[in-house]
């Protein structure tokens, strides 16, 4: 079967589409492109078929209308090659270098400045949306660098919340971090400190993982409040 140039554009536009957005069914990819259902299946089935894609049955529970819920598709590993930066190698000997001749102490001075668009924009942004929680500020600052993110909340334990996940769909550096994690562990430790709190990184994209995944427990609330009222019994 032969493609024409609009057609791998439009396959380019559902790809990107499920980059940014994270799986989606058909009928959400018709309406974010401005397309129809059929011609979203049409490429929906040549991106599975060339193994950029793969269809996912939804979380239980996710759908709320009769019948089988609707298939989501996500981007595979190969899917998301095609967006990795073209200058990788490029940069993996830039970084080999700056290992070899400023040590380790270069290289994370180097991961810490790439990162440092965190900090810098993590308080305006979280101005100029107040009715964002802080992990979703944090994905709003990733995605505008090209991550790809979002916040999942994380199931209430005894009548607590457990806090949040920051996943990121898309790593523009995953090949050059799979040799340096010192760009993983700067990320870490920036929304660390901009959250002020311990935050715990369970996967990522870097090491084979489908989404990099920082988790964020909420402040420990109820240890303090137990202090305080022993301590108002103790008096």
């Amino acid at each position: 079967m032969e493609f024409t140039r609009d057609d791998l554009s439009t396959r380019q536009r559902v790809a990107r589409s499920i980059l940014v957005n994270g799986p989606s069914t058909a009928a959400t990819l018709a309406e974010q492109l401005d397309l129809t259902p059929a011609a979203v299946r049409r490429h929906l089935d040549q991106l599975v078929e060339e193994g950029a894609v793969e269809p996912r049955d939804p979380r239980p529970g996710a759908s709320r209308g009769r019948g089988r819920p609707a298939k989501l598709f996500a981007l595979t590993e190969l899917g998301r090659e095609g967006f990795d930066q073209q200058y990788d190698d490029l940069a993996v000997q830039a970084l080999r270098f700056l290992a070899d001749t400023g040590g380790d102490d270069a290289l994370r001075a180097f991961a810490e400045q790439r990162v440092s668009f965190i900090e810098a924009r993590f308080g305006a942004t979280r101005e100029a949306h107040p009715e964002l929680t802080p992990a979703q500020v944090l994905a709003r600052v990733f995605t505008d660098e090209g991550y790809a993110a979002g916040v999942r909340e994380l199931p209430v334990v005894n009548g607590q919340s457990a806090g949040e996940q920051l996943c990121q769909q898309h790593c523009p550096v995953s090949h050059v971090a799979h040799e340096f994690p010192q760009l993983c562990e700067a990320e870490t430790q920036a929304i660390s400190r901009v959250l002020g709190r311990h935050v715990q990184r369970l996967a990522t994209i870097a090491h084979g993982d489908g989404v990099c995944t920082t988790c964020i427990p909420d402040l420990p609330t109820t240890s303090t409040t137990s202090s305080t009222e022993k301590e108002r019994v103790t008096s």
